[in-house]
């Protein structure tokens, strides 16, 4: 009765601007907090632009991840944070876990066996992330959007599906990485990159792989 009247407690004290899950998991109850579309600072962009490359106990695995498949650890950081607010035992209704909230089909994709123990989701999530954005050109509203959705609604819709979640989704992820409220305008690029010289494959030769599959797609370029 003790632990009922502990959790209630805690569910009481949290913000109300999350969507508050209570999960027992291993015999031990796990509070998380999913952001939604409601008021507060989760849906106020300009707390989530001071959030930009926001430091955590898992820099030193977001950088390994992040040099080997050559994304920006910004971005990383920047899905973590609207993903999972950093906390690794986040799971979704929808069955996402971890992090960088995979889904168990994702994770058995990219050889996740473990979907809660960090090192293992933030591997496979920054490798999802990288084939994401080799897919759309290096588009990053396209491919935040195939992260959130996948990218079987992007091609179903010709561009990013009108959800409100993903639509929402892309606007609060583009807030962290850029450090500004995103409105949708402007081009797209990775921006704070160390190697900032080069825009991994943004101007490559060739058609790019999103304009064979979808209809109107066009490169955005750099800011």
């Amino acid at each position: 009765m003790r632990l009922v009247r502990v959790a209630l407690v805690c569910l009481v004290a949290l913000p109300a601007f999350a969507q508050v899950q209570l999960m027992v998991r291993n015999g031990k109850k796990v509070i998380c907090n999913i952001p939604t579309d409601g008021g507060g600072k989760i849906s106020d962009l300009k707390w989530l632009a001071k959030q930009r490359d926001r430091r955590s106990g898992y820099d030193k695995l977001i950088e390994q991840y992040s040099d080997r498949f050559n994304v920006d650890p910004i971005l990383v950081r920047a899905v973590i944070q609207v993903e999972s607010n950093f906390n690794p035992q986040c799971a979704s209704n929808k069955g996402a876990r971890g992090l960088m909230q995979l889904m168990p089909e994702t994770a058995k994709r990219y050889g996740v066996k473990q979907i809660l123990d960090p090192e293992e989701n933030i591997r496979g999530g920054v490798a999802y992330l990288a084939d994401l954005l080799e897919m759309f050109s290096y588009d990053l509203p396209r491919a935040l959007a195939a992260y959130n959705a996948g990218e079987g609604a992007l091609t179903r819709h010709r561009g990013i599906p009108p959800y409100n979640e993903t639509m929402t989704y892309v606007k609060r992820a583009l807030t962290v990485y850029y450090g500004r409220p995103y409105d949708g305008s402007g081009a797209i690029s990775f921006a704070g990159r160390r190697d900032a010289g080069v825009l991994r494959g943004g101007f490559r030769a060739g058609a790019p792989l999103a304009s064979a599959i979808i209809p109107g797609f066009r490169y955005l370029g750099s800011q």
